[in-house]
């Protein structure tokens, strides 16, 4: 028995081409598409305070006494200068897509954004910090805005403070749920660009 081969192999040949570039641009634009979509999702859950459903844990009396003396009276978390949404990007690398904070991303004080969201994202310290006489009188008027006493700031002899930042998560509890049916959303995104948008 025989086989005979019949047909136009070179047309055959180039529609597969074709279609191996064409599934190839569909993946990249379907990688871009749920990257800038979880960026989104990020951004939102700082902006309603709820990442993901998962409320953050709100600001300490004394940061807000503490904002109130420097004339701002916002009382969202993370966002007082909304530079950590603000810095959240979506970066291109070959075949790889990160979506967060880099770590080239600065503050207005010059400080790393990224250091500084995974300090909120699990907390950070106790850290100790030396009181100056400058910061004592801070201090004093912090803690008559708040309307404690001032017998907190330890009185006479009392040379430090203690910092802690408690853990606030805005990027697991998104990323944990982004993840739910992440692989049918992304071959779903995949063949309707395969099919024109249909």
């Amino acid at each position: 028995m025989t086989i005979r081969k019949t047909g136009d192999w070179r047309r055959a040949q180039r529609l597969l081409e074709r279609g191996a570039r064409e599934l190839g641009r569909s993946v990249d634009r379907a990688l871009a598409q749920e990257a800038h979509a979880l960026r989104t999702a990020l951004v939102e859950g700082l902006d309603k305070q709820a990442p993901a459903g998962h409320a953050l844990t709100p600001l300490a009396p004394l940061t807000i006494a503490a904002r109130q003396l420097r004339r701002f009276r916002g009382t969202k978390v993370l966002i007082r200068t909304a530079e950590l949404r603000n810095a959240l990007a979506v970066i291109r690398r070959a075949s790889l897509v990160f979506v967060g904070i880099p770590g080239t991303a600065r503050g207005r004080d010059g400080h790393s954004l990224s250091a500084r969201a995974l300090a909120h994202e699990y907390g950070a310290g106790p850290t100790i910090v030396p009181i100056t006489p400058r910061m004592r009188r801070f201090l004093f008027a912090l803690y008559r805005k708040a309307g404690r006493g001032t017998s907190r700031t330890g009185g006479a002899g009392a040379g430090v403070v203690v910092i802690q930042i408690p853990p606030r998560p805005f990027m697991r509890p998104v990323l944990a749920a982004f993840q739910v049916g992440a692989t049918r959303r992304f071959l779903a995104r995949v063949a309707s660009d395969l099919m024109g948008g249909v």
